[in-house]
């Protein structure tokens, strides 16, 4: 499962960054390790960023990395 295709207020947990080199960097040093719990708080329309929730502060992404950003229901 992708992150983009999560439905606000799931829980997840990263499995894999499958994006390019200089934003997974970006990515990590935001703390979204493999492992790292998330959960998606929203999504702006027409294909927007993503608000996510991970250690307890949230960052927005944008829905084209979201897509390459695999993850794991946690229930």
């Amino acid at each position: 499962m992708r992150l983009s295709d999560c439905i606000p207020g799931k829980k997840a947990k990263v499995i894999d960054l499958m994006v390019n080199p200089t934003y997974k960097k970006r990515i990590l040093d935001l703390g979204m390790l493999p492992g790292t719990e998330v959960q998606i708080v929203r999504k702006a329309p027409f294909g927007g960023p993503i608000v996510v929730q991970l250690r307890g502060y949230q960052v927005s992404i944008r829905m084209t990395e979201a897509k390459n950003i695999e993850i794991e229901s946690v229930s």
